[in-house]
């Protein structure tokens, strides 16, 4: 496995595989890579010839007063995770390298992004979908994967790819869980032990909705105040939001007719943590 800086690098490299006849894969990431990440990369790398794992930390996808300078970064770590996973080129470029200084392209969509992680983060997904589009435009894959424990993101460029023709297949890739069913997350390192217990709350809340889920409960709100319960239960625990939305369109749903996600955004302390499942998988 090889490490480059360059978008000049990779494509030299990706050229070289697909003048052989190799397949492609890539796996975005913004690095501090877990066995979450691992899945993704071990599913390319099944599938395809071929594996790119971008590791970059996208600064256009940050909100003032957001955590772009403590993200956590460990390229070592990363190098180690993805070449046991199966990778064949880590792309860790400098900001710089992916925004000249006259930058001034965006893309950007409406609808999906105006719900869930969107309207508590505005502008977050211009930046997912404008640093996607330059992965995909720099690397070309055949497919590309990404973890569906962020759901609206999985949705966001699904879409995009369908608006803008892009060639490219979107793979979603199941939610990997701790022991205690915590997602794995890159912001978990910032709990303290007091809030990674407290954390465990999400999960127990996710499954408690599947279970009503499992048992035929088709009314959004009863499933969401039973989870929003367990959630206030927990002290250290502020909802950001929980919410049931087509799965689809990203548009809140009151009752669950077609497939649906319920998602949710709390913060443990000052942490802000995800989780959701997808009714279809209950």
């Amino acid at each position: 496995m090889i490490i480059v800086k360059t978008i000049k690098e990779v494509r030299e490299k990706v050229k070289e595989w697909r003048d052989a006849g190799l397949s492609v894969g890539l796996v975005p990431t913004m690095g501090y890579l877990h066995e979450g990440h691992a899945s993704l990369i071990k599913t390319s790398s099944s599938a395809n010839d071929r594996t790119v794992v971008s590791v970059f930390v996208n600064p256009i996808q940050f909100g003032p007063g957001e955590d772009l300078e403590s993200y956590p970064r460990d390229i070592e770590h990363d190098s180690e995770i993805a070449q046991t996973a199966g990778a064949d080129l880590i792309f860790n470029p400098e900001p710089e390298e992916m925004y000249l200084d006259n930058f001034s392209t965006f893309v950007d969509m409406t609808g999906l992004t105006e719900e869930l992680c969107g309207l508590s983060r505005p502008g977050h997904f211009r930046g997912v979908c404008t640093v996607v589009t330059k992965l995909f435009n720099i690397v070309k894959p055949d497919r590309a994967y990404f973890g569906k424990k962020d759901a609206q993101q999985l949705a966001v460029i699904r879409h995009m790819v369908q608006d803008l023709n892009v060639d490219i297949e979107v793979v979603g890739c199941p939610i990997v869980r701790e022991e205690d069913g915590l997602a794995k997350s890159s912001r978990n390192t910032y709990l303290s032990h007091e809030e990674r217990k407290a954390a465990v709350v999400l999960s127990k809340s996710i499954n408690a909705g599947k279970e009503l889920v499992k048992s035929g409960e088709k009314d959004a709100g009863i499933i969401l105040a039973k989870m929003q319960e367990i959630i206030e239960a927990e002290p250290l625990a502020k909802i950001d939001y929980i919410k049931m939305v087509d799965a689809d369109t990203i548009k809140q749903t009151k009752t669950i007719e077609a497939p649906a996600i319920c998602a949710m955004a709390v913060y443990i302390g000052k942490t802000r943590l995800i989780d959701n499942f997808f009714t279809e998988d209950a």
